[in-house]
């Protein structure tokens, strides 16, 4: 067969590391072994019941089986609005401050290109969500990579990056509550953060994706609810996790309305809007109550303390994360983080991210998954502690 070359974009894409991951995962199972997957991000338990029903009447509807605006129904920007009003006392503007993305990793690849020339540099936390990577190498800009370490509570230190680093950056990611750490920030460290983009020009990307998952009785702030958030950036929020809509492909990019607009027009160029039917679940999501989103919450906080009692009981001594459904746990010395991966699938059954798939700030830690019952968690405790790496607690 004849085989065409690939545009230069698409060789320098980087590296899907968790499809090789997911490759090996696979043929575990396809053996017959019964795998503990605690290494993927897709939540395991159902949406709510009423929002799936408001998607079946309104896939019956057939004003829904048309093309959608390009932008998306008026009432999902509504909706939105009304959201973040009454859970974050942010008020936005649902005309020029909303866009419908499909998903929030779409609004993520798709901003560098709105924003960052060939050349630009975009600053990037290490670790971080690889696909902020993806849209860096297709706007064929320059990644300036920000590590995320464990003495500075997992946060950036903005002071480290060079003037003339900063002073040539375009967009600047940030990601609260933290994949894959399980870090968390306050509303402090959202001033911190609008000060050095002022100074330097940079517009601000916080990801919420996990922005309804936080523990200890601390609820996550919206970057939007600082004075000058919007003057200095967005925010990209997604249903995927707070309704448990993975599946669904539907998010927002939020806050100042040219950066809106950019990615707007980029999108008139590559969709039209998502199908009706998902914007009025969407619209179901997001007016109805959000007890589903705090009960979800309040599930994976159980799975927390469970996998972190039983993880220290077998002698390995993790951290609790503070949010997101992800624990960020150092591996055992003679490891690598990719070599104790394997070593935990080959030889436990049980499948962990290595930490240098988010960044080499990631080296020596894996990155766990709240994604599995209480029982399956703790089934995988005493598979790592019959390996006889680490020395039980008494």
């Amino acid at each position: 067969m004849k085989k065409f070359e690939k545009a230069s974009r698409i060789h320098q894409l980087p590296e899907q590391f968790f499809a090789k991951l997911s490759s090996k995962v696979a043929k575990k199972v396809q053996d017959g072994h019964d795998i503990i997957n605690l290494g993927q991000g897709n939540p395991d338990l159902p949406t709510p019941d009423h929002i799936v029903q408001r998607l079946q009447k309104a896939a019956e509807n057939p004003l829904n089986h048309k093309y959608s605006p390009f932008r998306g129904m008026p009432y999902i920007h509504q909706a939105v609005a009304d959201f973040y009003k009454r859970e974050y006392g942010v008020s936005i503007d649902p005309e020029t401050e909303v866009a419908v993305l499909f998903g929030g990793k779409a609004g993520l690849v798709e901003l560098p290109q709105c924003l960052a020339n060939p050349g630009d540099i975009v600053l990037v936390p290490d670790p971080g969500y690889p696909d902020y990577w993806s849209g860096v190498s297709l706007a064929e800009a320059e990644m300036h990579m920000m590590p995320l370490l464990e003495e500075n509570q997992f946060l950036p230190d903005y002071s480290k990056i060079p003037a003339h680093i900063a002073d040539k950056a375009r967009l600047l990611f940030i990601n609260y509550p933290n994949n894959p750490t399980g870090a968390t920030a306050d509303e402090s460290f959202f001033k911190e953060t609008i000060a050095f983009a002022e100074k330097h020009n940079i517009c601000i990307v916080h990801d919420f994706a996990y922005g309804s998952i936080g523990f200890d009785g601390v609820r996550p702030p919206s970057f939007l609810q600082v004075k000058g958030a919007k003057e200095n950036g967005l925010e990209i929020y997604t249903l995927s996790k707070t309704f448990n809509m993975a599946g669904w492909r539907v998010g927002f990019a939020v806050g100042n309305p040219s950066v809106i607009e950019a990615i707007n027009v980029l999108q008139d160029h590559l969709h039209v809007s998502l199908f009706g039917a998902v914007q009025e679940a969407a619209e179901e999501a997001l007016i109805a109550s959000y007890e589903p989103a705090l009960d979800l919450s309040d599930i994976y906080e159980s799975r927390r303390n469970v996998m972190v009692q039983a993880f220290t009981e077998a002698g390995w001594d993790v951290t609790a994360p503070k949010g997101s459904f992800f624990a960020w746990f150092k591996v055992p010395e003679g490891f690598t983080s990719e070599s104790f991966s394997d070593y935990l699938l080959e030889h436990a059954n049980v499948a962990v991210a290595p930490g240098v798939g988010f960044g080499e700030a990631g080296e020596g830690y894996v990155r766990v998954a709240l994604l599995a019952t209480e029982e399956r968690i703790k089934e995988a405790a005493k598979r790592i502690q019959q390996l006889g790496i680490f020395s039980p607690v008494k």
